[in-house]
């Protein structure tokens, strides 16, 4: 009689261990959300993690918007420096450089607008000091060209170098939020916990998409920039050689050669 009670109970408890195992998958699932997609993780995530997400988005659009502009600019900025550069080098003079460019505001044109204002002031004394200030000119006319042609690119750096840090900021809070949640279900059912962490995790990938080609785009901005102001260097020298030459070949002041 005994046996056959503890045979009894042996079977009892197998069964109601049998309903709970059910039981507790059926609520497990319950908590999982119903989209793990990367959307789906967007919107079940914490408002600070959607708002690193958001953000992050949006410095990649910027990124890949100041890339679209600056390259359009750099090409057509670099084929009129070309342009220029080619008649500067050419058999011509100052007079002929500044009519062909009298209505122009490139950079190669500017050059030009300059140097011929200092032989105005100067009065066509062609000595040493004018060198120096035909020099001081015309490296202030680069300088200002450049910096005009490199606008843009500084959010770009900032963006490649601070997206990893602020996914690694929303990742960091959605690990927080996912360690809360295990204690307040007080559970540690890895399909509970994976779908937070996952979200969390999200943010340091947004951050990693942002700031790889905003990195790459900088660098590659910097080295068509530094080839631009090459080209500027190139015309200022030419620009010094065709007011020697001009004056040369002229002996006559430079201002009037430049009227």
């Amino acid at each position: 009689m005994t046996g056959s009670r503890s045979t009894f109970l042996l079977a009892a408890a197998a069964l109601a261990t049998l309903a709970v195992q059910p039981a507790f998958a059926a609520g497990a699932e319950a908590l999982l959300p119903s989209n793990l997609s990367p959307w789906g993780m967007f919107q079940n995530a914490d408002i600070v993690v959607k708002t690193v997400m958001v953000g992050l988005a949006c410095a990649s659009l910027v990124t890949w918007t100041v890339w679209l502009a600056k390259t359009i600019e750099l090409r057509r900025e670099t084929s009129r420096a070309h342009q220029r550069l080619e008649m500067l080098e050419s058999d011509t003079s100052l007079r002929q450089v500044a009519r062909d460019s009298a209505e122009a505001r490139d950079a190669v044109a500017q050059l030009i607008h300059t140097a011929v204002r200092e032989t105005e002031l100067s009065h066509g004394i062609f000595d040493d000091g004018f060198k120096e200030r035909i020099a001081l000119r015309l490296e202030r006319v680069e300088g200002a060209m450049a910096r005009r042609i490199a606008r843009g690119t500084g959010i770009v750096a900032t963006i490649g170098s601070t997206s990893p840090f602020i996914g690694l900021f929303g990742t960091v809070w959605g690990i927080m939020n996912a360690f809360i949640g295990i204690a307040e279900t007080k559970t540690t059912n890895l399909a509970v916990v994976a779908p937070g962490i996952a979200e969390a995790l999200l943010a340091t990938a947004l951050g990693l998409v942002a700031a790889i080609p905003a990195v790459m785009i900088y660098n590659a901005l910097v080295r068509s920039i530094t080839g631009y102001r090459a080209l500027l260097g190139d015309a200022s020298a030419q620009v010094m050689l065709l007011i020697s030459r001009d004056h040369s070949r002229r002996g006559m002041p430079l201002a009037r050669a430049a009227e």
